[in-house]
């Protein structure tokens, strides 16, 4: 599997990882502390060939995505579900650990950033299924993210991210509605 853009990865592990999947090439970040020169080399990637930001689930990696996308904007994003971004024995949390499966699973679902966009989903909709407040809320939130590919968000980031990916209110009610059933089998 040949991939066009350039995929923006944290480290020389997530590279290997990649490369093992996918005939691509990629940027790495070194970590999240993002130099000028790395948004240089994105911002001509994605003029060229076009960016797909590939970073780990967890919290530095959701901060370099949200710095790069402020930098360079109409980034492709592809997401890895947690679950799949653990190693056998527990320890961490990353692309590197991804089997060579989920990696391509992760790169044929990438979403498109789109500004213009009028969601018709709404924060009481979130609400209403339990996507914010409440005992089970992180655990539906991150089912939805799989489920979406979109990630795993916080209860605040979650309206602005379907948004953001254009995730239309059929597809959203079809991945609560399974969420929902999961829960009551």
């Amino acid at each position: 599997m040949k991939i066009k853009e350039i995929i923006v990865v944290e480290g020389k592990d997530d590279t290997t990882a990649i490369k093992r999947a996918v005939d691509a090439d990629t940027i790495e970040t070194n970590g999240s502390s993002i130099g000028e020169s790395v948004i240089e080399q994105v911002k001509l990637a994605q003029q060229t060939r076009g960016v797909i930001l590939f970073t780990d689930p967890d919290f530095p990696g959701e901060k370099i995505r949200k710095t790069i996308s402020e930098k360079v904007p109409g980034c492709k994003h592809a997401f890895l579900p947690k679950e799949e971004a653990r190693p056998k024995n527990g320890k961490g949390i990353g692309v590197e650990h991804a089997s060579v499966e989920s990696i391509r699973i992760a790169l044929q679902s990438v979403k498109e950033e789109m500004d213009e966009f009028i969601s018709e989903i709404f924060l009481d909709d979130l609400l209403e299924a339990g996507l914010v407040g409440g005992n089970r809320a992180r655990a539906r939130r991150e089912k939805l993210g799989a489920l979406l590919k979109i990630g795993y968000t916080n209860g605040k980031q979650l309206h602005k991210r379907l948004q953001m990916f254009q995730i239309s209110r059929e597809e959203y009610i079809k991945a609560v509605t399974t969420i929902l059933q999961e829960e009551n089998n």
